[in-house]
């Protein structure tokens, strides 16, 4: 029998997931792509292009990961988006108040990290208060509040929450045949939505939303397939290797972002290793920073006053409490979820951008004049 070198495979996976996300941050920080931006750039100024970068990645990320699950490339049940416990409440509450502190804090996880890249000094502090807040909702006091409150409203299904598993015996379809089905039919619409307007088709554009689809999807493969051990000698139970759900993943950031600060503070336990995460955060900062400099991009920001500073700690705070309620950020759940067809990420993504709205109107009657004074 083949001995498996855990080590080994481990630093694959580590590699590759550095390769791909340092390839990711230097492409949204060439092309801007940014949720929050979508989201603003509608409501603000009925510009619908990068919404349509984000709905070309959804619909790259969603046939992409349609088909590995279809020739067996990755199992699709194996993700923590697919659970049969259907945390409905805490979905909704949490992409909500996710999306309004992304535009309090001028942006989601994602866009912290290519910010950071750049020079933005408010980022780093963005950083570390969504990091910490989502260590206190994963593991403290706020832990216990989200466990006793929001996650008590929850629906137990009899099969995994995504689409193809809930519907496969109601059509009478098998289940991998289904998904391959719903997934290039909802890829697609994903996908003409996006390309409706012609517009939109310039190099930049299609390069922001495939780039972020297919991203999605080779990580989706790194966790899944090359980093997955049927038998580890250590244990003999299967093993997805370096990932802190133990599970098959791919790219959030919102508990990455308090995996790291873990690591970093606690990097003498040697019981802490690096992960897929805490590796993806590394990549998309360096790779961001590449670009800023060899572009002449790279300058130094600050805050501009107290109230610029107390938006962006509020808004740090909401999206680390409630990208981890949610189960993911606009990425987690509005790309890497969304790609498995689970329930969740699909109710996730409108909660997303509701938040955001709801950020978006206040931002404007802070700024509108009083007609009182």
């Amino acid at each position: 029998m083949d001995v498996v070198d855990i080590s080994s495979i481990s630093k694959s996976v580590l590699w590759a997931t550095f390769a791909i996300t340092f390839l990711l941050g230097a492409v949204m920080q060439k092309t801007g792509f940014c949720s929050m931006g979508a989201v603003s750039d509608v409501f603000i100024m009925s510009s619908w292009d990068r919404l349509r970068q984000w709905f070309l990645a959804i619909g790259v990320a969603i046939i992409g990961f349609a088909l590995m699950s279809y020739i067996g490339l990755i199992d699709p049940l194996k993700s923590f988006y697919t659970s049969s416990k259907f945390l409905w409440l805490s979905t909704i509450v949490g992409s909500v108040l996710f999306g309004f502190g992304m535009v309090l804090a001028s942006g989601c996880g994602s866009k912290t990290l290519i910010r950071i890249g750049g020079g933005n000094l408010k980022s780093i502090i963005v950083f570390m208060v969504l990091g910490l807040t989502a260590y206190m909702t994963m593991r403290g006091f706020l832990g216990v509040i989200r466990i006793n409150t929001l996650d008590t409203f929850f629906i137990a299904l009899n099969t995994p929450q995504d689409l193809p598993s809930l519907l496969s015996a109601p059509l009478g379809i098998a289940r991998p045949t289904l998904h391959l089905i719903l997934g290039l039919i909802i890829g697609f619409a994903f996908i003409t939505f996006a390309l409706a307007n012609k517009a939109f088709w310039t190099a930049e554009n299609l390069l922001a939303g495939i780039a972020v689809g297919l991203a999605i999807c080779a990580v989706w493969w790194v966790s899944g397939n090359l980093g997955y051990v049927a038998e580890d000698p250590n244990t003999l139970e299967e093993v997805f290797l370096v990932t802190n759900s133990g599970r098959m993943e791919s790219l959030s950031f919102v508990a990455p972002y308090a995996y790291s600060l873990d690591w970093l503070m606690m990097y003498s336990d040697t019981s802490k290793v690096l992960t897929v995460g805490i590796v993806a955060v590394l990549g998309m900062i360096l790779g961001s920073g590449a670009v800023s400099v060899v572009t002449k991009s790279f300058r130094w920001e600050s805050f501009r006053n107290s109230e610029d500073t107390a938006n962006h700690l509020v808004g740090a705070a909401l999206m680390g409490f409630g990208g981890v309620t949610a189960l993911g950020c606009t990425v987690g759940q509005g790309l890497s979820g969304i790609s498995t067809l689970a329930i969740g990420s699909l109710i996730a993504l409108p909660g997303f951008i509701f938040g955001a709205y709801l950020g978006l109107r206040y931002l404007q009657l802070r700024l509108a004049p009083n007609p009182c004074s």
